[in-house]
């Protein structure tokens, strides 16, 4: 479009130079000539119009060309303002996307440590010495967490030269209770695994052979009149164990509890080692109340010797009170005469003189 205005103009500027140019040449060399034809003035009017509508063309077209240029500026800074605001929510998007990497990254590295720990304990789980060690800190933990030192003793030597995984020691008795660590893990894994009715019937028949085995093992080594106290504690480090002993092996219990062996799970041992504080607190309690009324006994004597020795010394001061009562009567006695010896009335000197003649 402003090309075509610029044509336009172009084009009308040179038709206005060769109409001026030819008047201007018929002028010089011609003879005066009629006057011009009115066509031309037409011409020139026309043109002077068109000069004028060009002009408000142009005009116009700077205004539109103004509103064009504050449009496109405010279209520029909205996209502007667009941008930067979508920068910034990518920005953030971007920030939070890295955080959730990060925390994803170090759950993934938390989930490798764990997996680590998995395989690890799987292959103590795998060894039966192990297995042993594992159950035998568990109870250990339980055991140094739950009592005060002095009252447990880990690996006590018995009179018959055994040796338990720990040992109770009872204030006001010589008997200890005994607690030994037993993991019969493989026999309830194949119970785990069977998937027919004869691996089963294997299994089962294998845990109950270990669990009888370890009860066994604990009441023939362990309980001894007058050293030991009955029943003894078979730790079994696994909730779940113990309780698939409790559910599907209960002639399994009852013999254990025939052979005075009760088995335990982590927190039924801590509940008995609890119970067992409990009754320590009671007996010391008793044996504090014995001292008391001991000392309370001493006390009563002490008073009642006191009672006698202020008695006594009452009586001393009432014969001090009697001897003090006379010695007032004496006192006064000797005062009043002293007063009456006082009041004699002596001779004067003549009279002293006298007394030679008489």
């Amino acid at each position: 479009m402003d090309f075509a205005f610029i044509v336009l103009a172009v084009a009308l500027v040179i038709a206005a130079g060769m109409i001026a140019f030819a008047l201007t040449r018929r002028t010089s060399e011609a003879p005066p000539l009629p006057p011009p034809d009115p066509r031309l003035d037409t011409v020139i009017a026309a043109q002077g119009g068109i000069a004028a509508q060009f002009q408000q063309t142009l005009e116009s077209q700077a205004l539109l060309q103004k509103a064009l240029s504050d449009r496109i500026d405010a279209l520029n800074q909205r996209l502007g303002d667009s941008l930067k605001e979508n920068t910034d929510k990518t920005a953030q998007t971007l920030g939070s996307i890295g955080e959730r990497l990060n925390v994803i990254d170090a759950a993934q590295k938390n989930i490798s440590a764990l997996s680590s720990q998995v395989v690890s304990l799987q292959e103590i789980l795998s060894n039966k010495q192990s297995r042993g060690a594992f159950g035998q800190a568990q109870m250990e933990a339980i055991v140094t967490d739950a009592l005060p030192q002095g009252l447990y003793e880990f690996q006590f030597r018995l009179s018959n030269g055994k040796q338990p995984d720990c040992v109770i020691k009872l204030p006001g008795t010589k008997t200890n209770i005994v607690i030994d660590s037993k993991f019969p893990l493989e026999g309830f894994e194949a119970l785990k695994k069977a998937a027919t009715d004869d691996e089963r019937k294997a299994a089962t028949a294998r845990v109950r052979a270990d669990v009888l085995k370890h009860v066994s093992d604990i009441a023939e080594k362990y309980l001894i009149p007058g050293e030991t106290q009955t029943p003894a504690l078979m730790f079994v480090p696994s909730e779940s164990i113990y309780a698939e002993l409790h559910d599907g092996f209960t002639d399994v219990i009852q013999r254990a509890h025939r052979a005075q062996v009760v088995v335990v799970s982590p927190n039924i041992l801590l509940l008995a080692i609890n119970t067992m504080q409990t009754v320590m607190k009671d007996s010391r309690m008793r044996e504090q109340a014995s001292a008391i009324q001991k000392e309370v006994g001493t006390l009563l004597k002490d008073v009642r010797l006191l009672g006698d020795r202020v008695e006594k010394l009452q009586r001393h001061f009432g014969q001090a009170d009697g001897d003090i009562k006379d010695i007032l009567i004496s006192t006064g006695k000797i005062t009043g005469r002293a007063e009456k010896i006082e009041k004699v009335e002596l001779s004067g000197p003549d009279d002293q003189k006298q007394l030679p003649g008489a």
